[in-house]
């Protein structure tokens, strides 16, 4: 069986969906699966590494490298061995030719015939290129850094999030990869788990709504099928967090039957076969630790948080969006603090959001529907002298800058920090009437907003020095262009020791909805 993007496209188009003509809706072979894929324009590396590489959590001596083995990446099990033996290389050089560590590593059926190998021995602060071969093929060479030690003048990094497949190209991932950072924070929803949304997309989900692990593997599958994003993992180290999409919509860690405990097992299997994540457990599975603290050098600490695995349900009185253990973590990493600039990876809102003056909160799966563990985090904040906190946070899908107060409702009360919430990488935003009528709204109703921007997507890039933290918001000109140019939207400032933001002169002209002038 033949097929070809224009036949693909014209059915499409009569029956006013993409997904009609997907692979496995339309019950095709793996094969044709991916044909069709590809035609509908998902595009793989060669086998068995279709997937790409990735390496993750770098320290100052270590990274952890990923790759997958799936030769037919949309099939629900891949025709290789119970264990393939994976060659690995480590070099100083993109030729390989300086190898400074090498092993093998096995992959097994077990764990979907990924490998995550935690390479160690590594100098400090120092770029390398690494690659894989197996089965008489070799993998494309990817670059990672080791983190710094010591005095560092200067980091840079980029945060993503909500890359929704059917919604358009990553083209911000095609810039992640194309910019000069240290390191990628992925905040959360990587994946989604629905079916098929129809309509006016150029791709969609090839299949109904996921609940096993092989339908997990194979969304994950389909997402590293866009050439941008594996091009960005190639190109740096990520951390990593996850929201609620990787799972199911609004999922609680700690709720719901054994279907869908079985199903939240499933799914984080999946995600971890899928990530370079260095596990903090005793075993990747069940449940993968994601919360962990990371310092660059003497000028940034990393603070990952995990805000689905152990909350509860939301508006208790007593909910807890972090559980026990994590906030015991958190507190202590607050007291311990180092003298630096102090960066929370947090996947979903921490300042408050009233829809208008007097209004209700606008979501409450954020952290308004935690409102005594959020105070208590922040009283603790404020109470142990925590000075240059940043949070950057995605889910939103638009960009909003706030300051972080003890009491949101209070505007004389403690200001502790600034939260920066991005774009999305493509994950559809509200209407642009919606946001024109609701963006002053919401600046009226939330005296900590300082701005707001819902009409774009991108990424955000973080430029880090001594004496000040700039957040650049990059935007992309069009989710239907997987080669759309980058632009920088606007730029706000934190100055070290001194709490909160400002606007870049240069850039405060830009388009917004709101601005706090």
């Amino acid at each position: 069986m033949t097929l070809d993007r224009r036949s693909l496209l014209k059915a499409a188009g009569a029956a006013g969906a993409l997904n009609v003509v997907w692979p496995l809706s339309a019950g095709l072979s793996p094969a044709q699966a991916r044909e069709a894929a590809e035609a509908l324009g998902a595009d793989y590396d060669p086998a068995p590494f279709t997937l790409g590489v990735a390496s993750g959590d770098p320290q100052p001596t270590s990274v952890v490298l990923w790759t997958r083995l799936a030769p037919e990446p949309l099939a629900a099990e891949q025709n290789l061995p119970d264990v393939v033996e994976v060659e690995w290389v480590v070099a100083e050089d993109q030729a390989l030719s300086r190898i400074v560590a090498r092993g093998t590593a096995p992959a097994s059926a077990t764990l979907g015939h990924s490998v995550h190998v935690p390479v160690g021995g590594l100098g400090a602060g120092r770029h390398y290129w690494y690659a894989f071969k197996a089965l008489g093929k070799a993998s494309r060479v990817g670059r990672t850094k080791t983190a710094p030690v010591g005095s560092v003048s200067r980091v840079r990094f980029a945060t993503a999030n909500c890359q929704a497949f059917h919604d358009g190209y990553y083209a911000a991932h095609r810039g992640i990869a194309r910019e000069n950072v240290d390191f990628v924070v992925h905040l959360g929803d990587y994946i989604y788990e629905h079916g098929p949304v129809g309509g006016d997309h150029v791709r969609d989900h090839e299949g109904p709504a996921v609940f096993t692990l092989a339908d997990y593997r194979r969304r994950h599958a389909l997402y590293k099928g866009d050439a941008s994003l594996r091009e960005a993992h190639a190109a740096h180290p990520w951390f990593l967090t996850w929201d609620d999409h990787e799972v199911a919509n609004d999922y609680s860690g700690t709720g719901g039957g054994a279907p869908f405990m079985q199903r939240r097992a499933a799914a984080y299997q999946a995600w971890y076969e899928n990530m370079p994540h260095r596990d903090g457990g005793e075993s990747a599975l069940p449940d993968p630790v994601i919360h962990r603290a990371r310092r660059w050098g003497d000028l940034l600490e990393l603070t990952v948080l995990d805000l689905r695995s152990y909350r509860s349900a939301q508006n208790l009185a007593n909910g807890t969006i972090l559980g026990a253990g994590q906030k015991s973590w958190l507190k202590t990493g607050i007291d311990r603090a180092p003298d630096s600039w102090h960066v929370w990876a947090n996947s979903i809102m921490l300042s408050q959001l009233r829809g208008r003056p007097g209004g209700s909160y606008m979501f409450t799966d954020q952290w308004d529907g935690f409102l005594a563990e959020r105070k208590e985090v922040l009283n603790h904040v404020h109470s142990s002298g925590l000075e240059d906190l940043v949070v950057v946070t995605g889910d939103w899908h638009s960009a909003f800058v706030d300051d972080i107060r003890v009491d949101f409702d209070d505007t004389s009360s403690p200001l502790v920090g600034t939260e920066f919430t991005a774009h999305s990488v493509t994950s559809g935003a509200y209407s642009a009437d919606w946001n024109a009528t609701n963006g002053p709204l919401m600046g009226q109703a939330n005296p900590h907003l300082k701005y707001f921007e819902g009409n774009r997507y991108g990424y955000d890039v973080y430029d880090v020095t001594p004496q000040r933290l700039s957040a650049h918001m990059r935007v992309i000109a069009d989710r239907r262009d997987p080669l759309s140019p980058v632009t920088t939207l606007t730029t706000f400032h934190v100055d070290r020791g001194k709490t909160g933001s400002y606007e870049d002169p240069a850039t405060k002209g830009s388009p917004a909805q709101w601005r706090r002038d």
